[in-house]
């Protein structure tokens, strides 16, 4: 089993930034997909931003530009760096891990979530 651990999450005005970490423990193995998703009130849960261990990236169209992922591989831990903010990125972001050993057998694992919200 893994553990994942966020941290990070607040009340930041419009405009300011956070960074969201995510700290990930247990059965960790050779091939990791990493990201964080958001899920605001009433809405469905949408996926923010993707990394993997070999290092490829995928964000959101709201988000490019503003946002940026990262992962310490040696640590296993993954990071969002969000600029900018908007009211509109408002929500529950979820640490998101998806490992194993194999690339294309990947059990998937979800935090407990942390809160931003940004004030306009």
């Amino acid at each position: 089993q893994v553990q994942l651990v966020e941290s990070g999450g607040g009340l930041v005005q419009a405009g300011g930034s956070l960074r969201l970490s995510c700290a990930a423990s247990g059965s960790i193995f050779r091939f990791n997909v990493m990201g964080w998703f958001r899920q605001a009130p009433g809405k469905q849960r949408e996926v923010v931003a993707l990394i993997s261990t070999i290092g490829s990236t995928n964000y959101a169209d709201s988000v490019k530009g503003r946002f940026e992922i990262s992962s310490d591989n040696a640590r296993n831990r993954v990071s969002l760096q969000m600029n900018t903010l908007e009211p509109e990125d408002t929500a529950v972001y979820y640490c998101n891990w998806k490992t194993g050993s194999r690339w294309n057998d990947l059990k998937q694992y979800w935090g407990q979530g942390t809160q931003v919200t940004v004030s306009s």
